[in-house]
Order: C-alpha cells, then sequence, then structure tokens
C-alpha cells in the first residue's frame, strides 16, 4: 500500500478552488487501490474533525482566521500532522504531496524527518504566484524565495503545465530540478440543465441576458487577469452583444479604479453580475455563451480555461504560453496592446457557421484527449505508484 498525504489544499468535499477541486477528483474517482490518500483540510473550528470522504483519510487542521499568513501556518501545522500519523502507524515508503509553494523557508527540515521514513516530499509549484499584484512587494519577495527554497529541496517536482515545467527547468537549472507535467482536469460532460428549467430562466432574468447572444468572463477579480484590457476593448468595439462578467467583484479599490479608468458603467453592455457557485448552472451558462474571453497573464494550466473549451463554442484567450499550450488550434488569440482584442472581437461576426463549429470540435477534442479527469487521475496513480 503507498500511503500519499495530501498538504495544501482548503480540504474536500471541494466548495470553490482549483487545488480542491483537483483533490476531489484524484479521491473520488480514484481506481488503483493500491493507494491510500491522507488529505489535510483546513477549518477555524476548535474542534477538528476526523473523517473519510470517497475512501481517503480527512483530517481537519484548526488554524486561527489571521489573513495571508494563516495558509503558511496550515501547510505547517498539516505537515506536523502528517509526520506524526506516520510516526504512530509506522508507515515507510511514501510521498508527501505540496500543493503551492508557501512554505520553502521551513520546508528543508521537514523533508529531513519525511526521509527517515522512507517518504519522498513532492510539490506542485502551481503558477507565478509572485507575480500577482494583488501582494504587495515584500509578500511578492517572499513567495519568489519560498519557490526557489521549495524547487531546491523536494524530491521531485509535478507541473502542471509545461510552460511552466520549462521556467523550473530553466530558472532554477542549477538544483537540476526533477519535473514532471501532468495537467490540470476538466469535466467534458454536458449541463444537466435545460432551457425552462427555474434556475437558468431565473439567472437569465434577473441579469437581463438572452442565451446565445453574451460575451462572458468567468475569473476571480485581480488585475492580472486583464479586466481594464477586455472591458476596455470590449467597449471600443462595434460588437452587439453584452459582455456578461461573473466573478468575486466587490465595491473595492480595484473596482472603482477600473471604473474611473474606463467608465464601464456609461456602457449598457457590460454587466458584472456577480459570482455562480452553481456548477450546473455555471456549465450552462458557458454552453450558451457566443465566446468566451480569457485573460490571464499569471499561472499554470487555469481550470476555468478547462471549463471554457469544454463547454463554449469560441474561446478568445490571451497569448502566453500556458493558454495557448491548452488552446492550440481551438482558439483564437489577442494581445494586450491596443485595438487587438477589439479586432478579435469584431472577426467574430465575420466567421461563418462551419469555422465556429470547427474551432469548438478541436476545443473539445484537446479537453477530452490530454484534460479529462479520467486522463489525469491515472497519471497521478501511475505516478505515484512508481516514486
Amino acid at each position: 500500500m503507498k500511503d500519499v498525504f495530501i498538504v495544501g489544499s482548503k480540504g474536500i468535499p471541494a466548495n470553490y478552488g482549483g487545488f480542491e477541486t483537483f483533490v476531489d477528483n484524484l479521491v473520488s474517482r480514484q481506481e488503483d487501490r493500491q493507494i491510500k490518500y491522507h488529505v489535510a483540510c483546513m477549518t477555524f473550528d476548535k474542534e477538528p474533525r476526523q473523517y473519510e470522504y470517497a475512501g481517503a483519510d480527512c483530517q481537519e487542521i484548526t488554524v486561527p482566521n489571521i489573513g495571508g499568513a494563516k495558509a503558511v501556518l496550515y501547510d505547517l501545522k498539516a505537515l506536523d500532522w502528517a509526520l506524526a500519523k506516520i510516526k504512530q502507524e509506522n508507515m515507510k515508503d511514501g510521498i508527501v504531496y505540496i500543493l503551492a509553494c508557501r512554505i520553502g523557508p521551513f520546508i528543508h527540515r521537514y523533508i529531513k524527518k519525511f526521509h527517515r521514513y522512507g517518504f519522498k516530499v513532492w510539490v506542485n509549484p502551481d503558477g507565478h504566484e509572485w507575480k500577482r499584484a494583488k501582494w504587495s512587494a515584500p509578500i511578492r519577495k517572499y513567495w519568489k524565495v519560498s519557490e526557489r527554497l521549495m524547487v531546491k529541496n523536494a524530491d521531485f517536482l509535478v507541473c502542471d503545465s509545461r510552460s511552466i515545467e520549462a521556467y523550473i527547468k530553466h530558472d532554477y537549472a542549477k538544483y537540476d530540478p526533477q519535473t514532471t507535467f501532468i495537467a490540470y482536469g476538466a469535466d467534458v460532460s454536458a449541463s444537466k440543465l435545460v432551457e425552462d428549467d427555474p434556475k437558468v430562466t431565473q439567472w437569465y432574468t434577473k441579469h437581463h441576458v438572452t442565451p446565445n447572444d453574451y460575451f462572458l468572463i468567468v475569473g476571480r477579480f485581480v488585475p492580472e487577469n486583464n479586466y481594464e484590457t477586455m472591458i476596455r476593448e470590449f467597449m471600443a468595439s462595434d460588437v452587439k452583444q453584452d459582455l456578461v462578467i461573473i466573478t468575486n467583484v466587490e465595491k473595492n479599490k480595484f473596482y472603482e479604479e477600473l471604473k474611473q479608468k474606463t467608465h464601464f458603467e456609461n456602457d449598457p453592455r457590460i454587466k458584472f453580475v456577480g459570482t455562480v457557485y452553481d456548477a450546473e448552472l455555471l456549465k450552462y451558462i458557458r454552453e450558451n455563451a457566443l465566446g468566451y474571453l480569457h485573460g490571464h497573464s499569471v499561472g499554470g494550466t487555469n481550470p476555468s480555461l478547462l471549463e471554457a473549451l469544454g463547454s463554449t463554442r469560441l474561446n478568445l484567450l490571451l497569448d502566453v504560453g500556458f493558454n495557448k499550450e491548452v488552446g492550440e488550434s481551438g482558439a483564437l488569440y489577442w494581445g494586450i496592446k491596443q485595438g487587438e482584442l477589439r479586432h478579435v472581437l469584431e472577426s467574430v461576426a465575420k466567421l461563418d457557421q462551419t469555422q465556429k463549429d470547427q474551432l469548438a470540435k478541436v476545443a473539445k477534442q484537446r479537453i477530452k484527449q490530454q484534460y479529462s479527469w479520467e486522463k489525469i487521475v491515472t497519471d497521478y496513480e501511475n505516478i505515484f505508484l512508481r516514486g
């Protein structure tokens, strides 16, 4: 039996988040029972639970709600739990898989302890967290140092983007990092909802949106997702459809700056509609969009991009490496220079149905063949058992 401890997700069952969805699918779709998963789950409760989910051993880890630092503390306490469990149950020959590079300054001393029990420490480096605009300069510096130390000390790194793997290999070549590529997964099934479902009709009526007559954006409301460029270019275009934006928008500093710079409130086509946590409804909204705009400039394989390629007929992606490696010839691409996205948006009206159908077909084939959860889970199980 191969024991695999997973540290760094907020926990399962998943309610939100890329890593949480990944871990949920990894354990709930498990095929090879030679693997036993042990999953750390974050909680603020003073009485943490131990429970089973889809055969996985789940342990809640209590942390104080102290802002961003709680994620670092959570990872460290989760490693303490994993180490104690390994000792208590006399486990041998397993893997501790850490998601993201938050604890680089502390990782070396933990790795030595895990090695004593025959456990290897693997890391998923995620994306370029140190580039995110939401972090202050000192925090970005910490992320970069932490990433370097995680890469230096980890036994193995699993990258969910070939572009991220190439970056790790190049920027940290002096450490000779041992890496592999296993993508993030996507659900390729159609929405279970239908046109006259109350959930559907209520949502479209509430937001004054017409099915098949809108472009769509789905993603976190942060500057590095290029909301300003997408909104500005859309406003400058002559397209008649709406731009529906599904995001965790709050009347915060970024929102107010965006409004001041673009005056999007004066364009009736621009519609911020809040978040949609119902997975089937969100899938239906994707399926019935004319096109999807993806402006993510930081990170690896982005979950919302995979979902769009599997659901939305036409996808317009920011032209960066990790978007292009996923979409390949199944999408249209744009840059951040003035007029580029506007030109792509206006060119959509000139595409005939055959061209649109071909793009949709290629996009869905990409997801089914390279990014299905079945493939991703199989890839992980194979590498865990070899590790």
